[in-house]
């Protein structure tokens, strides 16, 4: 197979929080994969032994660290390690959770992907660790704010829907990149992906998900996040920034009906949210209940801000 590198410079860019163990098991087994690939990892500070962990490992396998003194969060991490990248020389870059492998040959499909198409943003096919189907596609239904996988496109016909792709693997090249502006840092964590993808559409490009490309994600490896959701409780930061997030996305991205129908909802939306890590853990602490509430006060706050900025 043709070098995933050869038909232009490619970089690895993985965003670390506190997680030194998951680069030690899937980005050294991804990196050794594709040895001619640049890997580029933003740890987003923890602590001192964190860093120093991470440090150790970029040293030992050849990586570039960029350290950062604060948690920036994910969409300004990824950032960072696009621009460290892109000051090394590359111009394809392979987005990659530490919880996520990938294999050679699906690499290769994606970049081979993006060769024929410069303005498109491409994810795998994402499986668990058992092989079951963790991502292939979603939409985000505009009437409610919900997201469901594609694959139950057929059971909603009427409803209307932006597609997104996860950002637990995605390759992009500098083109795209450039055009769209990267992440929105305000974000943080949680639906910055499809914020980037409906910005990817906007701007002429495209989203292309590739059935044959396969990525494994290893379940449970960063604050619980699941898009298919789980019967187990998650972190008060993914209730936070799911329920926040939802509305920051509405104010930035939807007509005034669908704006106003969210923010309605936003009670029930939190619900669902919170229902994601199943009703037993609110019996065992007000924690995830405390986090849906101050994630929509959070994303009210926000909405009214970013509505007031655009009329200006």
């Amino acid at each position: 197979m043709t070098s995933p590198a050869e038909r232009g410079a490619l970089a690895i860019v993985v965003v670390n929080y506190g997680s030194h163990l998951l680069l030690a098991s899937n980005l050294v087994q991804v990196s050794r994969s594709v040895p001619e690939a640049d890997v580029v990892v933003v740890d987003n500070y923890t602590s001192a032994t964190e860093q120093a962990a991470v440090s150790a490992l970029c040293a030992d396998h050849t990586w570039t660290l960029v350290a950062s003194p604060v948690n920036a969060g994910f969409g300004a991490g990824m950032n960072l390690g696009v621009e460290e990248a892109t000051r090394r020389g590359n111009t394809r870059f392979l987005l990659l959770n530490p919880d996520a492998t990938i294999d050679r040959r699906s690499v290769g499909l994606m970049v081979s992907a993006v060769d024929a198409d410069p303005l498109a943003l491409v994810a795998p096919t994402i499986l668990t660790s058992s092989g079951a189907v963790w991502f292939a596609g979603a939409d985000l239904h505009l009437g409610f704010g919900r997201s469901r996988a594609t694959r139950h496109r057929a059971g909603y016909p009427r409803e209307r829907f932006e597609p997104w792709l996860s950002g637990a693997c995605l390759l992009v090249t500098l083109d795209l990149w450039s055009r769209v502006g990267g992440f929105d840092e305000r974000y943080f964590l949680y639906w910055e992906d499809i914020d980037l993808s409906m910005r990817v559409v906007r701007n002429g490009g495209r989203l292309t998900l590739l059935e044959e490309a396969r990525a494994v994600h290893d379940e449970g490896g960063t604050h619980g996040e699941e898009h298919q959701g789980s019967a187990r409780g998650k972190s008060s930061v993914y209730y936070f920034y799911n329920i926040r997030n939802r509305l920051l996305f509405a104010a930035q991205h939807l007509e005034a009906k669908d704006r106003r129908r969210w923010v309605l909802n936003s009670p029930l939306a939190a619900w669902d949210v919170l229902l994601q890590g199943g009703r037993r853990q609110l019996l065992r602490s007000a924690a995830p209940m405390r986090a849906a509430v101050t994630g929509t006060y959070a994303g009210l706050a926000l909405h009214a801000r970013e509505r007031t900025a655009r009329r200006r």
